[in-house]
């Protein structure tokens, strides 16, 4: 009778075993959906394998740890360091070009505006994320309030004061001036979509409950010079530069190496 193979085997890579237990742990590292539990475990295997794999380069390469301090109080481990240390000598990322960037910076524009400025008020039926029922019922009393000012458009205040949930309450529900970046971005999309003087006729989720939103005035950024810019859109493709050389680093070092257990084809 032939034997079964375990649900979560151990992987081998270039005759080095990562145990089943050690992948489990790092499956806890990883999101998956709840009915593909298998998903984190294989993520996890994959990560735990790319480690591997990085140490024995940087050992082969005769590399030697030498931990910085990340923060006070916190200093890197010795495979966190030699990690570190093989990445700065093999991945050379390509240097940004100024043509590459004045085309970056052409082609998204309207993502390199000052601050947007906004003047919302909300009525919020607060309610957190985690309770369904809660949002439930929170959702019901939006819609009926959003309801009653599509007949009395001029009872927002009014209701500000009786319903809500947030401090705004005692100004008719207006929150004053906010720029880009100083709201949830839920609620920042929800104030996009709007118009000056706009009510939003459907309540807006957030993490905070359920929000009745209305914009009362929106000034939106200009355009920045591509100088003033420049040294943002250059981290950028800096950024994406490296990720790019350490992913074909790492693809390569898969390529030679014997892995068994997981498929890190993908």
């Amino acid at each position: 009778m032939s034997q079964r193979k375990p649900l979560m085997p151990d992987v081998s890579v270039n005759g080095v075993t990562i145990s089943a237990a050690d992948i489990a742990a790092e499956a806890q590292n990883h999101n998956a959906p709840k009915d593909k539990p298998g998903w984190a475990w294989k993520n996890g295997a994959k990560a735990l394998v790319i480690r591997e794999l990085l140490l024995q380069e940087a050992h082969r390469r005769g590399l030697q740890p030498a931990p910085k301090e990340l923060e006070p109080g916190k200093v890197e481990t010795p495979d966190e360091s030699l990690i570190r240390l093989l990445l700065e000598q093999a991945v050379t990322p390509d240097t940004p070009q100024e043509t590459e960037l004045k085309k970056l910076y052409e082609k998204h524009r309207d993502s390199f505006r000052a601050p947007t400025l906004y003047e919302p008020s909300h009525i919020l039926f607060a309610a957190e994320p985690s309770d369904s029922e809660a949002r439930k019922k929170a959702y019901e009393k939006a819609k009926a309030a959003l309801a009653t000012l599509a007949k009395q458009p001029g009872a927002f205040g009014t209701l500000a004061q009786e319903l809500s949930d947030c401090p705004s309450k005692e100004n008719n529900g207006q929150l004053g001036q906010l720029v880009s970046g100083d709201t949830v971005p839920e609620f920042e999309r929800a104030m996009d979509a709007l118009e000056q003087g706009q009510l939003c006729l459907e309540p807006v989720p957030s993490r905070y409950g359920i929000h009745i939103l209305r914009l009362d005035a929106k000034a939106v950024g200009e355009v920045l010079p591509f100088e003033s810019v420049k040294p943002r859109i250059t981290e950028m493709v800096e950024k994406a530069n490296w990720a790019r050389a350490a992913n074909a680093f790492v693809a390569a070092l898969v390529g030679r190496a014997e892995i068994s257990g997981v498929e890190m084809a993908a």
